[in-house]
């Protein structure tokens, strides 16, 4: 299956260098706040009781323990589910409306409790809904994020879901009752604009991105889980950051890529800097020449083996060292590249999709492409890799499954929308959620942009 773009070119690590520094001071002399360059303490280690840490292993979990629910299902944000079989024929058993904004991000992925039993759900009107596997409504909590509501998804831990919003607050869930236990104002976040990654959590600590404008620029925060109280920050991130923390506890790495087009790099857990990877830029300038446009990175990278796996408007998905933030190879696709990559750990492949249409399996080690399918459509959402399938949702209004080996494939399910999440499979169901279908968009005149029908959440069951 050969994607129409041509030619492709595979960059070794022969690339020069001078893309990627080290040097956090001269870099960052003209930022608008410098709070994490002057901030040496590491975030406080307040245990949140009844909870477990999350070691960095598959799906999250060690020990047969529970108690932690992540955005890609673990720390490294691989989109790896090993144990999850995919059923050879599928159709939908329930769906509701969730989304009613025509905003162009990725909608927020459903999130299983970690017992299974309840799945949120976080729509773009700022409404955040619990359903039962069997599709039965437990609660319904409209929060204050009531303009873009959330795209991020939440991060659970024990009974408590936390999420950031497109208000700039950062919200903390009851996941029985929806009642909200605290709530972070953007004042206490530095006058944050919006929150549009998904938190991570390890020993008794979150981690989450928020945005600011003007100028375009993020900053990263290590929060208390039990008051929502920040404890640290370094706001040295040019462009509003979307992308979701990464954190590899064998690399001892935090990371996070930006609209800058740089992937950002801190010491884990000690919090000290360590290195930015600056992607080709060639746009126009922006924050009063601080960064260009054109190599904005909107997905979440993938850490996998001492390797951080990321895409970029540039065209390019990245394959870097952790250590170091060295270019180790480039793979070059057809268009711009923003959804989250799967890693299959077990074969070393590494799945992405582009704004090309296609979906790509690689060789983690050799960036070698080993297939490419059309989907017919851009992906944008984040991919999810099983036991024998890659699970991808296209602009064409459809959830595909391919063979993860062949990439021929399996089924795909037409819905209303644009599919933008992570389709999320639990206990033989895979849950995802789409865009509303939105008609002239992309006209000049507002007036005349209608939401023709509210996007969907979806629960899909093997036939019988």
């Amino acid at each position: 299956m050969e994607p129409p773009h041509r030619p492709r070119s595979h960059r070794s690590r022969t690339r020069p260098r001078s893309r990627t520094s080290t040097d956090d001071g001269e870099a960052n002399a003209s930022r608008r706040r410098f709070l994490g360059a002057t901030a040496t303490a590491t975030a406080a280690a307040t245990g949140l009781a009844g909870c477990v840490d999350l070691p960095n292993t598959l799906g999250g979990l060690v020990d047969g323990s529970e108690d932690v629910s992540l955005f890609q299902n673990d720390l490294r944000r691989l989109g790896y589910y090993p144990d999850e079989v995919v059923p050879d024929a599928v159709h939908v058993d329930w769906t509701f409306p969730v989304n009613y904004v025509g905003h162009t991000a990725a909608k927020s992925s459903p999130l299983p409790t970690p017992d299974g039993e309840t799945i949120l759900f976080a729509g773009d009107t700022g409404r955040v809904h619990a359903y039962t596997p069997a599709g039965e409504l437990r609660w319904t909590t409209q929060t204050g994020a009531t303009e873009l509501g959330f795209h991020g998804s939440p991060a659970i831990v024990g009974d408590t879901a936390y999420i950031g919003g497109y208000d700039g607050d950062l919200y903390a869930l009851d996941t029985d009752s929806g009642d909200i236990v605290w709530r972070t104002r953007s004042a206490e976040l530095d006058g944050a604009l919006a929150i549009g990654s998904s938190p991570a959590y390890h020993d008794g600590t979150l981690y989450v991105i928020s945005e600011f404008a003007p100028p375009s620029s993020g900053a990263l925060w290590a929060i208390d889980p039990n008051t929502g109280e920040p404890t640290w920050s370094d706001d040295r991130i040019w462009g509003q950051a979307h992308p979701s923390p990464t954190i590899d506890l064998d690399a001892g790495r935090i990371l996070a890529g930006s609209n800058d087009g740089a992937v950002y790099c801190w010491e884990f857990p000690e919090l000290e800097f360590s290195w930015q990877y600056q992607a080709d830029a060639d746009g126009e300038e922006a924050a009063d020449g601080a960064f260009r446009k054109g190599a904005q990175i909107k997905g979440t990278v993938a850490a996998h083996d001492g390797y951080g796996y990321v895409g970029s408007w540039d065209n390019n998905f990245y394959c870097l060292d952790l250590a170091d933030g060295e270019e180790e190879w480039v793979f070059e696709t057809g268009a711009s590249v923003m959804s989250n990559p799967a890693v299959d750990v077990e074969e070393d492949i590494v799945y992405m999709g582009s704004d090309d249409n296609y979906v790509y399996a690689l060789d983690a080690k050799s960036g070698e492409e080993l297939w490419s399918t059309d989907v017919n459509g851009r992906v944008i959402g984040a991919l999810t890799v099983t036991a024998e399938t890659v699970l991808a949702g296209s602009y064409d209004s459809h959830l595909y499954a391919l063979d993860k080996e062949t990439g021929d494939r399996r089924w795909r399910v037409e819905n209303r929308g644009r599919v933008t999440s992570a389709p999320i499979p639990v206990d033989g169901r895979i849950y995802y959620a789409e865009r509303g279908v939105i008609s002239n968009y992309y006209d000049d005149n507002e007036e005349t942009t209608t939401l023709e029908e509210p996007g969907h959440a979806y629960c899909l069951v093997a036939d019988d």
